[in-house]
């Protein structure tokens, strides 16, 4: 008789998802137990646990003598550099890379339409109860058709923002860590994104950043925080940017001078910017940013949806029938590139 296999959720999943992951195999034994903190879970349990799935605990290296693999709920897991975690003996651990992509590729999209087409001045002026004689001056469009876009960081989200920029005959430029392979390896909603790679007009490598922001009418900034992507977008960077261009910021905070950004907007270097990210979170309330009329600022919600669950879901699924038949994981975390 096989031995069963241990697996604790500290996500509440709905019954439906549970069911899915019932049905892999039935040697699996799962635990739901909701936790914030290692010490919310009892110590047998701990010690039971092969499998983990989880969003931000971090149970300590000699509490869990029998994990072998850790499915994080989220994309970015920056956070486990500060542990002991990742040295353990034996143990994988998978990001959720690619389960928020569709929601994510909606709100950028939102945002490339909201910011070439004024929104931020026009709920401005909406609450002023003003109808203003220069209004084509003020709120002429830049349009996304036929726009330039820059993907910075041709990841899961990126290939999903790049499938739908397709009706809009954009010209798609992108930087990839390993720009020789095109190919998204990681895990792919079936008739989302672009796998192959076969949706971009050119590819560069990050070392050409500012060789490919000059060239762009909407920049989206998607890269991952790591040591070498911290305070990357800096002044030079910005500086770089095509005179009236636009920028998206929505993957991790710390990657975009926010100083700099500020100085860029005031002086309308740039024509305005969409941030959802922040140095700090919650992004303090005296901070400039917030004042500037050609800015849109959103409190970290561009993952939000209430599918997110079935989605990563499906994608632990999926991971789960690959570990029991011995193959290779999605999304397995690199320490090395931290990501």
């Amino acid at each position: 008789m096989a031995k069963s296999i241990e697996v604790l959720t500290t996500i509440p999943f709905p019954e439906s998802v549970m069911q899915r992951l019932r049905e892999v195999t039935p040697h699996l034994h799962i635990t739901m137990h909701p936790a914030e903190k290692a010490d919310e879970i009892a110590m047998d349990l701990w010690n039971r646990t092969e499998i983990l799935y989880t969003d931000i605990v971090v149970p300590e290296v000699e509490a869990v003598p029998n994990l072998r693999w850790i499915q994080y709920h989220y994309a970015g897991v920056d956070f486990l550099l500060d542990t002991p975690l990742p040295e353990k003996k034996d143990l994988q651990i998978t990001t959720m890379s690619g389960a928020s992509a569709i929601q994510e590729g909606e709100y950028i999209l939102g945002m490339l339409l909201g910011l070439g087409h004024h929104f931020a001045e026009l709920f401005q002026n909406q609450l002023k109860h003003d109808w203003p004689t220069d209004r084509w001056e003020k709120f002429s469009p830049h349009e996304l058709t036929n726009a330039t876009v820059g993907i910075i960081g041709y990841g899961s989200i990126g290939r999903e923002v790049a499938r739908l920029l397709q009706p809009f005959n954009c010209k798609i430029l992108a930087t990839k860590r390993d720009a020789m392979n095109p190919v998204d390896t990681g895990y792919n909603i079936e008739g989302h994104g672009d796998p192959e790679g076969n949706l971009f007009h050119r590819l560069y490598p990050i070392q050409a950043l500012k060789a490919m922001i000059k060239e762009c009418d909407f920049v989206i900034m998607l890269l991952p925080l790591t040591a070498q992507t911290r305070g990357i977008y800096d002044e030079e960077v910005i500086r770089a940017m095509k005179p009236g261009s636009f920028l998206v910021v929505a993957s991790r905070g710390g990657i975009v001078d926010e100083s700099a950004l500020y100085q860029a907007l005031s002086e309308h270097a740039i024509a305005g910017a969409a941030l959802d990210v922040f140095s700090r979170e919650p992004f303090p309330a005296e901070n400039p940013l917030w004042k500037l009329p050609n800015v849109i600022m959103t409190p970290h919600v561009s993952g939000f949806s209430p599918n997110y669950k079935e989605r990563a879901g499906m994608m632990f699924a999926e991971n789960l029938e690959r570990y029991l038949h011995g193959e290779r994981l999605l999304n397995k975390w690199d320490p090395e590139r931290s990501y």
